[in-house]
C-alpha cells in the first residue's frame, strides 16, 4: 500500500476511534437537538476542515500552545452554551414545548455559524488534532493525513446528526434543552479544571 494510503488509514482510524466518545460527537448530537440538522452538519463540517488543515500544516508545532488558554476558552463557550441552553428551556411553557416541533427555526446561517463556533472550539487542541498535528509528522504527508482526519471528524459527526434527529423527534424539546445544558455545563467545568490542573 502507498505511504500516502497508510497514512489517510492511519489517521482515520486514530481520529474516529479517538473522537466517537469524546465531546465532538455529544456537542453535534446536542446541537442537532436544538437546530436542524443540515446547518449543524454544514457548520460542524466547515469546522472540521479548519482544523484538519491547521493540524496538518502545522504538525507538532500546535502541541506548543499553552493548555490553560485553550483549556478557558472552551470553558467560557462551553458556559455560556450552557447558560443559553437552560435559560431557554425554563422560559418555554410546557404546552408550546409540546405543540412545537422539535427544531427551531432559526436560520440556517445562524444555526451553521453556531454549530461552527462550538465545534472549532471544543475541537482546538483536542486529542484529535493533536493526533492530526502528530501523525502529519511522522507520516510527512500532511494531505493524507490531514484527509484522513476530516474524513473521521465526518463519519462521527454524521452518526451525531443522526441520532440527535431520532431524539428529537421523540423527547419534548424543553428536557432535551435541559439534558444539553446540563452536558454542557460539564464541559465548561472539566475546561476549567484543566485550566487550574
Amino acid at each position: 500500500m502507498a505511504p500516502e494510503l497508510i497514512a489517510l488509514a492511519t489517521a482515520f482510524g486514530v481520529v474516529f476511534l479517538a473522537e466517537l466518545p469524546d465531546k465532538t460527537m455529544v456537542a453535534t448530537l446536542v446541537l442537532t437537538t436544538r437546530y436542524r440538522a443540515w446547518p449543524v452538519f454544514a457548520g460542524v463540517t466547515v469546522a472540521f476542515a479548519v482544523q484538519c488543515v491547521v493540524a496538518a500544516t502545522f504538525g507538532g508545532v500546535l502541541t506548543l500552545l499553552p493548555d490553560r488558554l485553550v483549556a478557558g476558552v472552551v470553558a467560557a463557550l462551553f458556559g455560556v452554551g450552557a447558560f443559553l441552553l437552560l435559560k431557554e428551556s425554563f422560559a418555554k411553557d410546557d404546552e408550546e414545548d409540546a405543540a412545537g416541533a422539535a427544531a427551531p427555526a432559526v436560520s440556517f446561517a445562524r444555526a451553521a455559524l453556531t454549530s461552527f463556533g462550538v465545534l472549532f472550539a471544543a475541537e482546538w487542541g483536542d486529542a484529535s488534532q493533536l493526533a492530526t498535528a502528530a501523525l502529519s509528522a511522522r507520516y510527512g504527508a500532511p494531505v493524507s493525513v490531514g484527509l484522513g482526519a476530516f474524513l473521521a471528524l465526518v463519519a462521527v459527526a454524521g452518526i451525531a446528526v443522526l441520532v440527535g434527529r431520532r431524539i428529537a423527534g421523540r423527547i419534548p424539546t424543553h428536557l432535551i434543552q435541559r439534558v444539553s445544558g446540563a452536558i454542557f455545563a460539564v464541559f465548561a467545568v472539566i475546561a476549567v479544571w484543566q485550566v487550574f490542573a
